[in-house]
């Protein structure tokens, strides 16, 4: 507008002066034509005035809406974080209380046992589930050379929904040993950073390969098998037949006491009767709150499908985890590597054992809504054992996600999605996405992205002690969509978040050689890794 007025004013002045000049015989004075033009140009700043003050007006109203904008975001930013905080801090709460809790109870469960051993003469020490945490030398805690079995877990609900018609048993106890089936030599050592003097070495340790060994006698096994499948079905009836014979002739207990239950999904249970009514001695569940409570009754569990069977049965455990015995009876199996054909053989090695476990970590994820309360309101834990999808669903937008670790930015994810994989995972979804295949025993959270706009995101492996938030930003066009193991879909408004960390509870499987073996001959026979026909020797030589 200055430029303008500025502009029509010189060439008007100028304009009139050569009219002056050039037009002396008009019949106007010189004055008179001075005092018109003067009043002309007041008149035109009188009408430019207020659209000047306008324009200044809405630039300082702009300004002012950048501000706002810049505050709510970092508001809304500070909310996020305070959120993921306080979730944090509420679930060591809960952590920390369910190990109080557990501590209070063994007191008077080993005292009852003891009198017990001691009215019927018996020693039943070596059955009574316990954690032996053994340091070696001052490694620290990461260099334990036993791990056993927790204490039955109890709560209130259990006690009270049973009663005393029906008695709790308790847990069969094992024990967990590094090492490599009794190898004393130095091929399955690692090192370990330690400091003496001021100097930093090295020391070597035993191998993080774990053996299982059963101390007591397992008494209550959970068979899981895979939907409409004709050969499963014909399996499972065999199998059901014949393992109370394995049972018991490995374990005399159990045939002195009868104390052997086999618990199998209310499916399964419906299709053998319709074969049999023989099948009617076996246990199953009613409701959802009877399978949240599983975990204090099953020694063992046996699939028998693929991958997806595994999967299955450990979203079946919202805590801990009994021993896996997996049978591959699918098209594709990395957790699978025992033979259907062999479960007799099979079974007979795990009752015997030692045999060697893959401890499978599993991520536990929550959702903290943007319209939440509280910053401690958050939705259930989702325990994940292959992977946790955040995706655009049907929006043809490109997802937008602003990702944390431990509270520090990491990066903005634009693209089709995000994966956040344990390393059991590696060899699926986040394999597909141009991610690492990692060994299953390797603690680490894949943070794979889903076909990314940029030339230079590569995929990333963080450390398992971390924890991961995935936001939706305010300002996101569109909202995503989160998915736990394929299935459980949630959608995420924007100002939600997704806090995902590792779960204190990990999945054991059973390995038919040893965890490294068996993972080398699951990406050999199932993605044909490094399949390359021989070069032939005869060519030029150097």
């Amino acid at each position: 507008m200055s430029t303008y007025k500025l502009n029509y004013t010189d060439s008007f002045v100028n304009g009139d002066a050569n009219g002056l000049r050039s037009n002396p015989e008009s019949g106007f004075s010189d004055l008179s034509s001075l005092a018109q033009s003067e009043k002309a140009v007041q008149e035109l700043l009188i009408q430019q005035t207020p659209m000047q003050a306008t324009d200044d007006h809405l630039i300082e109203f702009s300004e002012a809406l950048r501000t706002v904008a810049k505050a709510l975001r970092g508001s809304a930013e500070g909310k996020a974080l305070a959120q993921a905080e306080a979730a944090e801090w509420k679930r060591r709460y809960e952590l920390e209380r369910s190990k109080n809790l557990e501590l209070l109870h063994k007191v008077p469960l080993n005292g009852v046992h003891a009198e017990e051993s001691h009215s019927h003469g018996m020693d039943h020490s070596a059955k009574s589930p316990r954690l032996r945490v053994q340091e070696n030398g001052k490694l620290g805690r990461h260099s334990m050379e036993r791990i056993c079995s927790h204490e039955v877990l109890q709560d209130g609900e259990y006690n009270s929904c049973n009663g005393g018609n029906n008695k709790l048993k308790r847990k069969a106890s094992f024990k967990l040993s590094w090492g490599c089936k009794g190898q004393a030599n130095d091929q399955h050592k690692k090192e370990i950073v330690s400091f003496e003097r001021g100097n930093i070495t090295t020391a070597d340790r035993s191998s993080k390969q774990i053996s299982l060994t059963w101390e007591s006698n397992p008494q209550n096994v959970l068979i899981f098998t895979k939907p409409n499948s004709t050969s499963v079905r014909v399996l499972s009836v065999e199998m059901v037949s014949n393992i109370i014979f394995l049972f018991c002739f490995h374990f005399r207990w159990l045939r002195e006491h009868k104390g052997l239950d086999i618990y199998v999904e209310p499916r399964v249970k419906a299709e053998l009767l319709s074969e049999s009514s023989y099948f009617d001695f076996l246990q199953t569940w009613e409701d959802d709150k009877e399978i949240s409570l599983l975990h204090p009754k099953v020694d063992l569990v046996i699939t028998l499908g693929g991958d997806g069977t595994v999967l299955w049965a450990a979203s079946m455990f919202k805590g801990p985890v009994p021993p896996i015995v997996p049978f591959s009876m699918g098209s594709l199996g990395f957790m699978t590597p025992f033979h259907s054909e062999q479960y007799r053989e099979c079974l007979e090695a795990v009752l015997r054992g030692p045999i060697s476990i893959t401890l499978r970590h599993r991520l536990q994820c929550h959702i903290i809504r943007d319209k939440a309360r509280h910053d401690y309101e958050t939705e259930e834990n989702m325990l994940v054992l292959n992977e946790v999808t955040i995706d655009r669903g049907i929006s043809s937008y490109l997802t937008n996600l602003e990702c944390y670790c431990d509270n520090s930015f990491v990066t903005c994810v634009q693209g089709d999605g995000l994966i956040l994989s344990t390393t059991s995972g590696s060899t699926a979804y986040s394999l597909a996405a141009g991610g690492s295949m990692v060994h299953p025993q390797v603690p680490g959270i894949l943070f794979t992205p889903i076909c990314p706009h940029s030339l230079s995101f590569r995929p990333l492996i963080l450390p398992d002690h971390v924890t991961v938030r995935v936001q939706v930003p305010f300002n996101s066009r569109s909202s995503a969509w989160v998915s736990f193991d394929g299935k459980g879909r949630k959608q995420l408004e924007a100002g939600d978040a997704l806090v995902c960390s590792m779960a204190p509870w990990p999945v054991s499987t059973a390995c038919q050689v040893e965890s490294t073996n068996d993972f080398l001959r699951s990406i050999h026979d199932g993605l044909h890794w490094n399949l390359r026909k021989t070069q032939n020797s005869d060519g030029p030589r150097d």
